[in-house]
């Protein structure tokens, strides 16, 4: 009997979150414009499903005419549907302030977490939670 090749085990390379929104357009627009990301695709006809990317965060788009969520639970319980990680705490205040330049809409402004995370969270327009987060340091 041959013995079976051992191989390294399998590596997980990238993650995609899936947002789900009313309208692909205004949304592959949202992030975009405001937060800098780059359309990398979008599919159907008519379009139903997108992915934008900026650096290795990837968002994948899809479009829902149901409502998916019940009323404002997502904000108020804090459900986020992203989570996007910077490496350092001066990164994430640069990305804070673009994103105040560009009158994004925030669901919690820049602080310092007690588990020592610098964060904030946007709220794209369909309600999206979506959190940057970053090491503090003693500055934040």
């Amino acid at each position: 009997m041959a013995t079976p090749h051992i191989s390294a085990p399998p590596i997980l390379t990238s993650v995609a979150a899936h947002l789900y929104v009313r309208d692909l357009k205004a949304s592959t627009e949202f992030f975009a414009g405001k937060l800098g990301f780059t359309i990398d695709f979008v599919y159907g006809d008519p379009p139903f499903y997108g992915q934008v990317s900026r650096d290795n965060a990837r968002l994948a788009l899809r479009s829902m005419d149901e409502s998916f969520f019940v009323d404002d639970i997502r904000r108020r319980e804090g459900l986020l549907s992203a989570s996007i990680t910077l490496a350092r705490a001066d990164e994430t205040r640069q990305l804070f302030a673009a994103f105040q330049a560009a009158n994004v809409t925030f669901d919690q402004p820049l602080k310092t977490e007690p588990w020592q995370a610098l964060t904030f969270v946007v709220r794209d327009p369909d309600g999206n939670l979506i959190l940057f987060a970053g090491p503090a340091d003693e500055q934040s």
